[in-house]
């Protein structure tokens, strides 16, 4: 099948190259012989209610010393191709949100897009646990400091961060009468005027680490991706300095994933991430999930064609 695939993403020149899940996806894509073209925020656009972009043709090499080349920028429909790869990381702000409506109705112009653009809106990734209650551990969303702060005294222990956040950025760990308890609740709610979330701390990060299970089309790998914090530190993130380890799935990650794969296949969510710190999910990754890189280095895995190969099944079932 011959596929001209679209990729929005960060600057393509930025990336590293060692570790993006993104250029992983592009390599399998230009193997099979898809025709690839590149596009960055800026370069979408509506008018009168059709999706237009300045894509510029993409060639993509594994080679460290440089990885792309690209062509010059041409105007076109965003529905004239097959599929477009929605890879720009977060955060997940206004400007997200806006390139999910240009994509969406790129969507409803012809192109499949993945992730869809409407599970990327509805499915935040830290909230869209509250959909799986079985898979998690106790969990509290809310403005109020003061059911913050009972919700802390409640477990003894908790993970308190923003909803928007990634990377590991503005996590807090606090213990029961920690004297930061109120100052860390006034900064993530912003006096209480936005949502935080808080979990149970589960100890077991910091043997067992913060572990990515990645789910293509619903199925998980056989594989998953450890993060094991830093001895002192709590962020179970790679970004944040957490070492990597690859290993199989559990029984209990076959379990979370059989609970909750299938309903975001459904979605149009065909690459996602969960993660998962003792058994249970702490979020729900559908924007750019990563973990490609470090799987296949230690197993021989094509992560990336395994996702070529069910966009071309959604392709075909869809008569492109």
């Amino acid at each position: 099948m011959s596929v001209r695939l679209g990729v929005v993403m960060d600057p393509i020149d930025a990336i590293h190259y060692a570790k993006d899940s993104t250029l992983a996806m592009l390599l399998a894509a230009q193997a099979r012989g898809w025709s690839l073209a590149y596009l960055e925020q800026r370069d979408l656009w509506l008018r009168d209610g059709i999706a237009w972009g300045r894509t510029r043709a993409l060639t993509v090499k594994a080679d460290p010393a440089g990885w792309f080349e690209l062509g010059e920028p041409v105007a076109r429909r965003l529905g004239e191709l097959d599929c477009i790869l929605m890879r720009k990381d977060p955060p997940f702000d206004t400007e997200y949100i806006y390139t999910t409506y240009i994509l969406e109705r790129a969507e409803l112009q012809g192109a499949r897009v993945v992730n869809r653009p409407r599970g990327l809106r509805d499915m935040n990734e830290k909230v869209y646990t509250a959909w799986f209650p079985q898979c998690c551990a106790p969990t509290l969303i809310t403005r109020d400091m003061g059911d913050m702060a009972a919700f802390l005294a409640e477990h003894g222990k908790a993970v308190c961060k923003p909803l928007h956040g990634m990377g590991g950025r503005s996590i807090f760990v606090l213990e029961q009468h920690d004297k930061n308890m109120g100052v860390v609740f006034e900064t993530l709610t912003d006096y209480g005027q936005r949502f935080a979330i808080v979990q149970r701390y589960l100890p077991e990060i910091a043997t067992g680490g913060d572990t990515r299970v990645l789910l293509v089309d619903g199925e998980p790998l056989p594989y998953a991706l450890s993060r094991i914090p830093l001895p002192h530190d709590n962020r179970g993130n790679l970004a944040a300095g957490a070492r990597a380890h690859i290993r199989p799935l559990s029984e209990r990650e076959r379990w979370l994933a059989a609970q909750i794969g299938p309903t975001l296949a459904a979605a149009g969510m065909l690459f996602v991430g969960l993660d998962v710190i003792g058994g249970y999910v702490t979020e729900i990754n559908v924007t750019s999930p990563t973990g490609i890189r470090e799987i296949e280095k230690q197993h021989p895995l094509d992560i990336g064609g395994q996702l070529m190969d069910a966009i071309e099944r959604r392709l075909a079932s869809a008569g492109r």
